[in-house]
């Protein structure tokens, strides 16, 4: 076994990381080894600083963002640690190094119109794939789960009797979201008819007219299908929903602590970008509100 390949065991096995997240990372450090050459990859007490650096820069001339960026070297900080802990490296190239810069991004939720317009819509057709289609929609809008958290979704995660979903987020961490009628109604219209497909794959939550799993570029391009329609936004994807989830909930005056368990976060400065609109939304509630300002 190579070093890259123990690395992958010790994120499987040890960290008990998502398939996703292992995925990521590899591809990660797969792309610095085309770059820097498998020889040089498979000796890294050679690899200094230097060629690092000529990889970054090699990536920004290629147009990569600087989060990306940022993200595969990332990826390749914790391989050198990995290394540094198995005594396959003494020393880690990337000890000094400091980050891109990232601009700061507000990401532009969709409007409760847009929500209704896009569930109305769905509401009109009652076949497999559009019940399914408005499942999903729901699912996401009214759990805030991530769009592979959705896709890795079981039939058995369903709790009927609770009317919960059990779901898991990164880092194997599960987490039970509670689930609305409206969304139990529309999950059992669906899994009713997901009776009649021929199953390829009897487990999977949500799947394909054929009966397999279903897998994430096509919930990319349901969510943007139904929203493009609805919206004007340039980004119509999962993403936006979960965002628009949470300042929904946050504009209600839900508890930003209950939202952050809700959306999985290990941190509350994760969920904290989501209250930018919800600030927005206060100040109008303040300046209509406040005695000094009639």
């Amino acid at each position: 076994m190579n070093d890259l390949e123990a690395f992958i065991n010790y994120l499987e096995l040890e960290k008990h990381y998502s398939v996703h997240t292992v995925k990521a990372y590899k591809k990660d450090l797969e792309s610095f080894k085309i770059f820097i050459t498998e020889d040089t990859f498979n000796r890294p007490d050679t690899i200094i600083y230097g060629d690092i650096r000529s990889w970054i820069i090699d990536m920004v001339n290629s147009g990569i963002s600087n989060r990306s960026i940022n993200r595969k070297v990332s990826s390749l900080n914790s391989y050198f640690k990995f290394l540094i802990k198995i005594e396959r490296c003494k020393v880690n190239p990337l000890k000094k190094h400091k980050a891109l810069k990232v601009e700061k991004t507000v990401q532009i939720p969709f409007s409760k119109s847009e929500m209704i317009q896009v569930l109305d819509a769905l509401s009109k057709e009652y076949d497999f794939v559009s019940i399914r289609d408005k499942a999903i929609v729901e699912l996401f809008y009214s759990t805030g789960i991530r769009r592979i958290e959705l896709v890795d979704l079981k039939l058995k995660d369903i709790n009927w009797s609770n009317s919960t979903i059990k779901v898991l987020g990164k880092r194997n961490k599960e987490r039970i979201i509670p689930l609305i009628p409206s969304v139990s109604g529309t999950l059992k219209s669906y899994i009713d008819l997901r009776a009649g497909v021929e199953l390829a794959d009897s487990e999977a939550l949500f799947i394909t007219e054929k009966g397999a799993k279903i897998y994430e570029m096509l919930v990319y391009r349901i969510i943007n299908k139904y929203f493009s329609r609805a919206s004007s936004k340039l980004k119509c994807s999962p993403h936006v929903l979960r965002h628009s989830f949470a300042t929904h909930l946050l504009n209600e005056g839900a508890d930003i602590n209950s939202v952050k368990e809700l959306l999985g976060h290990a941190s509350l400065a994760a969920t904290q970008v989501y209250t930018h609109n919800s600030i927005a939304e206060l100040k109008k509630a303040y300046n209509r509100s406040h005695p000094r300002n009639q």
